[in-house]
Order: C-alpha cells, then sequence, then structure tokens
C-alpha cells in the first residue's frame, strides 16, 4: 500500500460527503486506503461513511486528542506515506494525492510535507485574505525546507515559526519517520510540534502548493473567543510566542489590527453597509484574538488550580473532549 489517508471526524454535517467524494476521485498511480477515525458522531457522519469504501474506526469521545487519535488512525493502516486531512478539508483537484506523495519523493531525508489550502467559496472576506497572504509565504512552487542556518533557527522566532509550520489539515507524513517518532499527545499543534522536532532532528519539510485543498472556516464570534485561546496555548508549546507579554497592551494590539482590516475592507468592491459589517466583525473578532490569545499564551504561567479552571471555562478543546 502505498498512502493511509487518516481523516479523525466528529459531527462532520454534509461537508463529509464533499472531503470523501473528492478523496475517492483522485486520478492516482498510487494504491490508497482510506481510514476513518470517529469520536461519538451523532448526526449522519457515520452514514455518510459507510457511502464509501473506507475504514471506520470509532473511539469513545473523551478519548479523542489531535496527535492521539491521529496516531491511533495510521497505526491501523499500512501506507509508505500517511496522510492527514480533515473532514472539512475537501481535496480541490483530482490530482492532490498524486502531487502531494511526488513532493514526498522528491528526498527520502523529507519526513512530512503539507499543501496548500483554497478558502471555499462562502468563505467571509476577512478569512480569504488571511489565507491567501499566508500561503503565499511559501512560494508558489514545490519547495523543500530544513534548517540551513542553525544561528538563525535559535534566534530568530519568527523564521523558526516559518520553518516549523506544518497544517495536517493537508498532509502527509513518511511512515517510517512516524513509527519512530509518532505524534506527540497534546491538545494543540500537534502537526507543528511534530514537524519542530524532526527539523531539529536533521529532517526535511516540503511544501507542494499542486496538493491544494478546500479549508476555511465561518466560526461565529461566540466561538473565537475559545479557539484563539486553544491556538495561543498551542503556541506557546511550540514556540514559546505570546501574542503580548502584558494585557495593557492589547489594546494597542487590537486597534492596530483592526485599523489594517479596514484598509483592506475598504479596497475591496462592497456596498457601504457590507463594509460596515465586515468592520463591527473585526472590531469584535479581534477583541477574541488578543484577550483569548493572551489568556492562552500566559496559561502557562497559572497554578495547576487555575489552568484547569480556566480551561473548563474557555477551552473548546477542553468541551470537545468532554462532549
Amino acid at each position: 500500500m502505498d498512502a493511509t489517508i487518516v481523516i479523525p471526524t466528529k459531527n462532520a454535517g454534509r461537508i463529509l460527503d464533499r472531503t470523501l467524494g473528492m478523496v475517492f476521485r483522485q486520478k492516482t498511480r498510487f494504491a490508497y486506503e482510506v481510514i476513518c477515525v470517529d469520536s461519538g458522531s451523532s448526526d449522519g457522519t457515520l452514514d455518510t461513511i459507510r457511502k464509501y469504501p473506507c475504514r471506520l474506526e470509532q473511539i469513545p469521545a473523551e478519548e479523542f486528542g489531535h496527535g492521539k487519535t491521529r496516531n491511533y488512525g495510521a497505526s491501523k493502516g499500512s501506507g509508505e506515506f500517511i496522510v492527514f486531512i480533515t473532514q472539512d478539508a475537501a481535496p480541490a483537484s483530482e490530482t492532490w494525492l498524486e502531487n502531494l506523495i511526488l513532493g514526498m519523493k522528491l528526498d527520502p531525508e523529507i519526513a512530512g510535507g503539507f499543501g496548500i489550502h483554497y478558502p471555499y467559496e462562502d468563505c467571509n472576506a476577512l478569512d480569504r485574505v488571511d489565507l491567501v497572504r499566508h500561503f503565499q509565504n511559501f512560494g508558489t512552487e514545490t519547495r523543500i525546507f530544513y534548517i540551513d542556518d542553525e544561528e538563525k533557527y535559535k534566534n530568530d522566532n519568527g523564521y523558526m515559526q516559518y520553518l516549523a509550520f506544518f497544517s495536517d489539515n493537508n498532509a502527509c507524513v513518511r511512515r517510517s519517520v512516524w513509527e519512530k517518532y509518532p505524534y506527540p499527545e497534546v491538545d494543540f499543534a500537534e502537526d507543528q510540534i511534530w514537524m519542530r522536532q524532526m527539523l531539529e532532528k536533521g529532517y526535511k519539510k516540503v511544501y507542494c502548493p499542486n496538493a491544494p485543498v478546500y479549508h476555511s472556516h465561518n466560526f461565529k464570534i461566540s466561538t473565537f473567543y475559545q479557539r484563539y485561546f486553544d491556538e495561543f496555548k498551542g503556541l506557546y508549546n511550540v514556540y514559546q510566542y505570546v501574542i503580548a507579554d502584558s494585557w495593557f497592551k492589547l489594546p494597542v494590539l487590537w486597534a492596530k489590527h483592526v485599523r489594517r482590516d479596514i484598509a483592506n475592507i475598504r479596497s475591496q468592491p462592497m456596498k457601504k453597509k457590507e463594509k460596515l459589517y465586515w468592520i463591527i466583525y473585526s472590531a469584535a473578532r479581534n477583541y477574541c484574538r488578543y484577550y483569548g490569545g493572551y489568556k492562552g499564551g500566559m496559561w502557562h504561567t497559572y497554578s495547576p488550580a487555575k489552568q484547569k479552571r480556566v480551561e473548563r471555562r474557555i477551552s473548546q478543546q477542553y468541551r470537545q473532549r468532554k462532549a
């Protein structure tokens, strides 16, 4: 078997049908299997999975972990390469898998590769710009990355984050490497923690812009505070990065970000009412980004009792595990 595709699922909704439909529409010379690991779906997710020739593995909700569940799914397959996507990451071409594996085959020292994310058709105006700009940073051609400047890597946090970025919304890892170094069992950022470890062990990564998936979100404002708490808690674990070292700085950071968003919104061909909506949206979302992110980044400074209390009150990951 050339590839094992692992997809963690829970209450995926209709998008899973699009994802699996494209997974099984791939035109490739490589033989592949698909393993879905479900952690307690109560909607029609299981019925959707059974429409396709997938292997279904089921685990209790409390057993879910971003690294743990992906390790479990990978262990049930036999492919030389392990492809990780999420339930809402639909391949955007019929050569997605072919190109992702070909990228991995460019160099035996490549531990993992990741592909570009396209915004879905209904992606909101602000996320669309952010997503496009983010992946433009990695170039337009297939590219191999490794630590080519040890001093810069140690002293330049931005360079380290750039090298270690890795997204298992659309990723492939070499099984022989994964068997030695499986994903860490952490609540968040398992993919970037793993890639940083691999780079520091001397391995390489590859970026494959010709292996695209659609992946974007239109979250409710009410969920952003929770999500940014989890995200920046995870970023601290990977990079020791904090959004600010004092909450006094947050209003200034918030204002600067909103100002950038306003400039972007004004440049787009929208009606005045639509522009006003997105400006209000930006103000609310960035409040969640900076205040939720600040609490996530400072979580490591709290006492164990406070850490548990804050997680129960804020963390979306905590709620998903307990649901």
